[in-house]
């Protein structure tokens, strides 16, 4: 038996694969990428390496076996059809009579068209009798994180999710539900809707990068219109910007609150505190 992970070489999948390898022999683990050489590091610490692309359906003929625990990470490229893209993994899943297959997907309260592919994919998998674990992963601290320059420039987080809170938690946190559902027993046919122990406030965020830079960063709340225009202007392409300025549309209605604990209950710790991404983005 493998556990193989797709997109390994990917901002999750690699925090994924880091976990595994805490968890169980590297001879176990997959690492299924398009470029090989992103995952030489890997290769070099025993982790079998397969090359496959969600765009070339023929790349996975073959790649599972029977018994196999597959982790879906849902593809990034939003103009090439993720459903189809993710039917090509499951179909051959199916075909292998893999024992479980985990797709991150998206809050199940979340209406923003950013879940459109996720729900059609939820779909295709729930009716292909592969058996499946949802991981239905909130919004990451690195979401923000990763990108403080304008805010810092500015001295303004910008956003149109009102007085909205984000129950967010790090990429770490969510790779650690994945590895306890791929190395433990008893996911089948589960879902989990997985978000951080504390939301937060776009107020309260500006407020501790207030406090941590000891400087005055306020939150500028804008319209959803606003937004996406900001963000086309920063170079963002405009069907991108529409999605995520839909995305803090569904913030402000409540929909990226996650209440259930299932994401601190799976990792067997808590969430990472969303200062701690903040310390952490600071000094990087």
């Amino acid at each position: 038996m493998s556990i193989i992970v797709t997109g390994a070489t990917g901002h999750l999948g690699r925090h994924v694969v880091e976990q595994l390898l805490e968890k169980v022999p590297a001879e176990q683990i997959t690492a299924v990428v398009r470029n090989p050489e992103k995952a030489a590091g890997f290769a070099d610490r025993g982790v079998k390496i397969a090359t496959a692309d969600y765009n070339t359906p023929g790349s996975f003929d073959g790649l599972f076996s029977a018994g196999d625990k597959v982790l879906l990470i849902s593809g990034n490229e939003f103009d090439k059809g993720r459903v189809q893209q993710h039917r090509v993994v499951i179909d051959a899943a199916k075909a292998a009579g893999v024992a479980l297959l985990a797709y991150t997907s998206a809050p199940g309260s979340l209406t923003a068209s950013l879940a459109d592919d996720h729900r059609g994919t939820e779909e295709i998998l729930l009716g292909s009798g592969v058996p499946y674990a949802l991981l239905r992963n909130g919004w990451y601290h690195e979401n923000y994180t990763e990108n403080l320059a304008p805010v810092l420039e500015h001295d303004a987080v910008v956003a149109a999710a009102g007085e909205g809170r984000v129950s967010s938690a790090s990429r770490a946190d969510y790779a650690a539900a994945a590895v306890a559902v791929l190395t433990g027993e008893g996911h089948e046919n589960k879902t989990y809707e997985l978000g951080g122990d504390t939301a937060w406030s776009f107020a309260e965020y500006a407020a501790e990068l207030s406090r941590q830079t000891g400087r005055e960063i306020t939150y500028n709340a804008v319209s959803t219109e606003a937004l996406a225009g900001i963000l086309t202007g920063a170079g963002l392409p405009e069907p991108l910007a529409q999605i995520l300025a839909a995305v803090d549309a569904s913030i402000e209605k409540g929909e990226l609150v996650v209440s259930t604990g299932d994401l601190s209950r799976l990792a067997g710790r808590p969430t990472t505190p969303l200062s701690e991404a903040v310390t952490a983005a600071l000094k990087g």
